[in-house]
């Protein structure tokens, strides 16, 4: 661990970031170049303590975990993200598979969407960053372990995932959902991540291995859903699907699809992410 050039490398790094890329208001009091050390804290979901050390060279080793969560708080493109793992005296997460970190420049997207709830996506369907109205709306779908971390797991071996939705809804979602890690599973032919994944599953699951036999394939761009928000009720979204060139990454983004929708979100955003109801954090996306 290189301790010096980490701390000297992080304190550039978030000098040079306007508060406006990452959705803090640049007020005319401002004195300080690029973000403050508290609202890099807050990014990253750590102790602002823990950022002064970091920056004074004073820190224990940071874990993948949390140089994760500073490379998305920071912006740091692809690169910047290798070189703040080698810094610290980890080998980067891959380029492909499961430890994948959402890329800058959907970072970026998420932050310039505001109050529309938009998350990053894995091909696979972990969510790999969330804006703040998707957490209000979703739960913060982030930390899952193991074969949790991918939506479609949850959705078929957790009750709770699927009532989330309507019943009436329900067996349209799963099918989307096998349609769509059928159509990874066939550009990532060979790849041990997604053919243990649909091993796993079809153990785990009699109604996966059911619709896996019917060999249905489409990628998801576009649809409409119904969340049934333990707060404020039912909400009617509209789901656009962006994806990355390599199909690699994408963005998911919720707008409402009528005014009760609207009305809804805007309350949940009035209510904030206060005692968020711990089942909602199953909610399947894709």
């Amino acid at each position: 661990m290189q301790r010096d050039q980490l701390a000297d490398f992080l304190r550039h790094r978030r000098e040079a970031i306007r508060p406006g890329e990452v959705g803090i208001a640049d007020g005319p009091r401002r004195r300080t170049a690029g973000l403050r050390r508290e609202e890099v804290a807050t990014l990253a979901g750590m102790s602002v303590d823990y950022v002064v050390r970091l920056e004074q060279g004073r820190s224990s080793q940071p874990s993948t975990q949390l140089l994760g969560a500073l490379a998305r708080a920071l912006r740091l493109s692809d690169d910047e993200r290798d070189h703040l793992f080698h810094l610290a005296g980890h080998r980067p997460p891959p380029a492909d598979g499961v430890a994948r970190l959402a890329r800058a420049g959907m970072m970026r997207m998420l932050d310039l969407l505001g109050g529309t709830p938009a998350l990053v996506l894995s091909d696979l369907g972990e969510v790999l960053a969330q804006n703040r109205a998707a957490v209000l709306l979703t739960g913060d779908l982030t930390g899952f372990p193991g074969d949790r971390r991918y939506v479609v797991y949850r959705y078929f071996t957790d009750p709770a995932a699927r009532a989330v939705h309507p019943p009436e809804e329900q067996e349209y979602h799963a099918r989307q959902l096998v349609a769509d890690l059928r159509a990874v599973a066939g550009r990532r032919s060979g790849d041990p991540t997604v053919a243990g994944l649909v091993d796993r599953l079809q153990t785990a699951s009699a109604d996966f291995r059911r619709l896996w036999a019917e060999h249905e394939v489409a990628v998801r761009r576009a649809d409409r859903k119904t969340f049934q928000h333990p707060r404020v009720g039912h909400l009617v979204m509209d789901c656009e699907t962006l994806l990355t060139p390599d199909q690699g990454q994408q963005l998911l983004v919720l707008t409402p699809a009528d005014a009760e929708a609207r009305e809804r979100l805007e309350l949940l955003r009035v209510l904030g992410i206060e005692e968020f109801p711990t089942a909602a954090t199953d909610t399947p996306l894709r």
